[in-house]
């Protein structure tokens, strides 16, 4: 199957080459300044939902570490370096391919935003999807390793997240109350 991706890859516009190397990243960039919007959302909403979308980045960070722990000891080659050609170029031989960091903060970060805000579902899971697919189409993971990175951040993250709403909620709460202080004193 990867073969096939990434000889099909090959044949498009060089444009759709560019969209899938750039959109890579950019995705990941999409992810962070949609949890900024979401917590300006949730800024004046219950302080439980602030900290939702406080500890979705907790979440999504500490599926990535779980995916690299994944990675020194699995150390899998990555798919590039069997002469095939790809777009992207490969990255050097001790970053391993499995599994796909990318798909893991996607799908992590889709996962929690979605817990602390239902209506981006419709945007961050094509999203996901997205960034997951541009990183076999440029030939730099096999289907596996996104597959596999989906799957860490989609349950690792949000679990992680919920763990830490309840401490973060009080820590949410204290420093609204100490805000509220500050401008009562001005």
């Amino acid at each position: 199957m990867y073969n096939d991706i990434v000889g099909f890859a090959l044949t498009t516009p060089d444009w759709l080459h560019t969209l899938a190397e750039v959109g890579t990243d950019a995705g990941l960039f999409v992810f962070a300044a949609l949890f900024a919007l979401a917590a300006l959302r949730a800024w004046r909403a219950p302080a439980r939902d602030l900290a939702l979308v406080i500890a979705g980045p907790a979440g999504v960070v500490f599926a990535y570490v779980v995916s690299e722990v994944i990675k020194t000891f699995v150390r899998e080659d990555r798919p590039c370096r069997g002469g095939i050609a790809t777009i992207a170029h490969c990255p050097p031989p001790d970053d391993w391919s499995f599994p796909s960091n990318h798909s893991v903060i996607a799908a992590g970060a889709t996962a929690t935003l979605v817990l602390a805000w239902r209506a981006l579902a419709w945007v961050v899971f094509p999203l996901a999807a997205f960034v997951a697919f541009s990183r076999v189409f440029v030939g730099v993971h096999y289907p596996h390793d996104v597959a596999v990175g989906l799957l860490l951040g989609l349950v690792l993250a949000p679990l992680f997240a919920l763990l830490l709403v309840g401490a973060v909620t009080p820590a949410v709460r204290h420093t609204r109350l100490y805000l509220a202080r500050l401008s009562s004193v001005r």
